[in-house]
C-alpha cells in the first residue's frame, strides 16, 4: 500500500521538477541570454523599417561592459521607463560628442562630454528621434541588451500578384552587415 503512494508521491515529485526547470529556463533565456522584440517607428530608419522589424538582442555584452560606438542597443527610455527605444552607441564615456540642437532649423549645435558610466544614443533618423540630444547622456545601466540580428518583412504587390520577400540581416557594425534573402511568389 505505502509503495504505491511512494510511486505516486515520486512521479509527483519528478513532474514537479520538470516543471521548475522548464520555468526557469522560460525565464532564464529573454531575461539573460537573448530576446525578440517587434521594432517600429522612423526613429532608426533606414536601418530599421518603419513599420516594423523583428529584432532580437543578446543581453550579455553589456552586463560584460562590451557594448561599444555604432552598436544598436535597446534602452529603456529615460523618460519613460516602461518603454524600450532601440538607438545606435555614439559616444562611450569620456568622448566629445557634438550635436545639432534642432537639425530641422538650422545649423546651431552643441558639445557635450559623455560623463563616466553613461552612453551618448541617437536615432539614424536625426530628423525623427528622440535621443541623447534631448534628454542627455544614459546610464549605462539602461541598457538592456545588443541587437545583432533583424528580419523584416516587405510585401510587393504588382500585376495582380503579391511576393513575400524576405530578408534575414545580421547586424554587426565592425565588420559590416550580412544579409540573407528569399521569396516566395503568391498568386
Amino acid at each position: 500500500m505505502f509503495g504505491q503512494w511512494r510511486s505516486v508521491a515520486k512521479e509527483a515529485v519528478d513532474r514537479a521538477l520538470i516543471m521548475a526547470e522548464f520555468c526557469c529556463f522560460l525565464h532564464v533565456i529573454p531575461n539573460y541570454l537573448c530576446s525578440s522584440t517587434i521594432v517600429h517607428g522612423p526613429s532608426m530608419l533606414p536601418t530599421l523599417n518603419l513599420t516594423g522589424d523583428v529584432v532580437i538582442a543578446e543581453h550579455v555584452s553589456h552586463r560584460l561592459g562590451k557594448i561599444s560606438r555604432g552598436d544598436l542597443v535597446l534602452v529603456c527610455s529615460p523618460q519613460n521607463p516602461r518603454k524600450i527605444v532601440t538607438k545606435r552607441v555614439v559616444g562611450m564615456e569620456g568622448d566629445t560628442v557634438s550635436f545639432f540642437l534642432d537639425p530641422n532649423f538650422g545649423d546651431r549645435y552643441r558639445t557635450a562630454v559623455v560623463p563616466k558610466g553613461h552612453v551618448w544614443i541617437q536615432g539614424d533618423n536625426v530628423y525623427a528621434s528622440n535621443d541623447s540630444r534631448y534628454f542627455g547622456p544614459v546610464p549605462y545601466g539602461l541598457i538592456q541588451g545588443k541587437v545583432f540580428f533583424r528580419m523584416f518583412f516587405a510585401i510587393d504587390v504588382q500585376r495582380q500578384k503579391m511576393k513575400l520577400d524576405s530578408q534575414f540581416q545580421f547586424l554587426f557594425p565592425s565588420e559590416g552587415s550580412q544579409t540573407i534573402s528569399f521569396g516566395d511568389d503568391f498568386g
